[in-house]
């Protein structure tokens, strides 16, 4: 029988994997479960004889891959998808997934929830900021940062976008303003938020030089990865520019080095976007549903391997 694995050290709602199971079954396949692991060597013995897998933040490496003797797709049940070794499946003829759009709403509201903590002193009593008519710039306009903006502007802040991606008229389309290159966006904005995935190119890409140029009192937002972020020159710009903020999604390596800027930064304990029951739902279901396509049809709509 075809067998379908779930491996995730972040559990699914119940929920959600009562939809995936319905579904796997429906096409007459078996579900595997593995929540809450401990150790790399469980994921490799889990692997071992199923056909298809779904992870989360789960790390599918080489050596994963290479005990998946049977693994024909594997979905990552998010956005990004840099936890899995794309050249392994690719030299072994596995079908790697993800699943856009599933988590956008989730990362977008705690954007704002994490902006609204942050310009109103962690509640402290203190007189805050608005974000009324604040300018914010959105790094990489995809389904992540077109939720963003759609929630800005219930707001009423003023919302930009870049996007390499993606040309003017898209942008404008979609609702933002479009800007022609990453340091006009930062330096007119008030709060930025990062969506771009974790490349060679962008990695530590958000750095010292780039981040000086917003304006006064700039806040930078990052729910992407932390491998963008220059640390160690985002460390040194905060000490530098005693105005300026930083919130983070997922802490960073050096996050000690933060203590002396207390009441300029934040950081959730562990990555926190998409850890919404509806995310996990929506994210879990498309996975489950890609699988069974691709296995019966070979839909391969979203692979992002080669």
């Amino acid at each position: 029988m075809t067998k379908v694995l779930i491996a995730t050290d972040k559990p699914f709602a119940p929920i959600a994997v009562k939809g995936i199971r319905e579904i796997v079954e429906a096409s007459g396949y078996e579900l595997v479960l593995l929540e809450k692991y401990t150790s790399p060597e469980e994921l490799i013995a889990a692997v071992a004889d199923v056909d298809a897998m779904i992870i989360r933040s789960d790390k599918a490496t080489k050596e994963v891959i290479d005990a998946a003797k049977k693994l024909k797709v594997i979905v990552r049940a998010g956005a990004g998808y840099d936890n899995i070794d794309l050249q392994a499946c690719t030299d072994k003829g596995i079908v790697a997934m993800n699943t856009p759009g599933q988590n956008s709403n989730a990362v977008a509201e705690l954007v704002f929830g994490m902006a609204v903590y942050m310009a109103r002193n962690f509640y402290n009593g203190k007189s805050g900021h608005e974000l009324k008519g604040k300018k914010i710039g959105i790094h990489a306009y995809g389904n992540v940062g077109q939720n963003v903006g759609r929630i800005a502007k219930g707001f009423g802040m003023e919302v930009y976008a870049f996007d390499p991606f993606m040309t003017a008229e898209q942008i404008k389309a979609a609702g933002a303003t479009p800007l022609t290159s990453v340091e006009e966006m930062y330096g007119m904005c008030d709060y930025v938020s990062l969506h771009i995935p974790a490349t060679e190119k962008t990695k530590k890409s958000i750095n010292y030089e780039l981040v000086n140029r917003m304006p006064k009192g700039g806040v930078l937002i990052n729910t992407a990865r932390k491998e963008v972020i220059d640390e160690e020159g985002l460390v040194k710009l905060m000490a530098d520019r005693p105005d300026l903020k930083y919130i983070s999604d997922i802490a960073p390596d050096n996050a000690a080095e933060y203590a002396p800027f207390e009441g300029r930064y934040f950081f959730t304990p562990k990555k926190m976007g998409a850890q919404t029951e509806e995310a996990n739902i929506n994210a879990g279901l498309a996975a489950a549903r890609q699988i069974v396509a691709y296995l019966e049809h070979g839909d391969a709509k979203f692979k992002v391997n080669k």
